[in-house]
């Protein structure tokens, strides 16, 4: 990780200044890392910049005069702020991780609620069809018996009509 290069090599620099070694620093990896950072970090000031490139160039240009005590101060406060922005940003990703994961876990729920749901009512439409075919054939059977009663109906009001007119016929006699 690039942070995690930089606030090493912002380290490395700090403990090589405090000891006296600035020059064996120089010849370092570390040191490229950090004329990269300086010249691209866009929150450091001009001065600050000037004079961190000037230490890390090894060169001692017109009124340069080498103050260790002010290049270890910009670069604790380079690390100071590099290290505050990493946790700030570690701090946001890990929210939003723990963010996603709640809410992977939310819509993983209302799936499985959904699902269930859909495969009740799949259920329910598969029950209702049959109760439906049924109820179908119970109505036929019901007409076709409904057609058979009104026959047999009307063959005992004619039976009765033919026996109560010989009732009265014998009845007259």
């Amino acid at each position: 990780d690039d942070y995690d290069a930089n606030i090493a090599a912002i380290t490395k620099a700090v403990a090589a200044l405090e000891k006296g070694v600035a020059g064996g620093f120089l010849q370092t990896s570390a040191a490229q890392v950090l004329r990269q950072l300086a010249l691209n970090k866009q929150d450091l000031f001009a001065a600050d910049r000037e004079e961190l490139l000037s230490f890390l160039s090894g060169k001692q240009g017109e009124g340069y005069a080498p103050q260790s005590g002010e290049i270890i101060g910009i670069l604790k406060q380079m690390g100071e702020t590099m290290s505050k922005g990493l946790a700030d940003a570690t701090a946001a990703e890990e929210a939003a991780i723990k963010a996603y994961d709640g809410l992977m876990q939310a819509k993983s729920k209302e799936t499985s609620a959904l699902t269930a749901t859909i495969e009740a009512k799949t259920t329910q439409i598969g029950e209702t069809g049959v109760d439906l075919v049924r109820m179908k054939e119970d109505l036929s059977d019901t007409e076709a018996a409904l057609i058979e009663d009104k026959k047999f109906l009307a063959g005992l009001d004619k039976s009765c009509a033919t026996k109560t007119a010989e009732w009265e016929e014998r009845s007259k006699t």
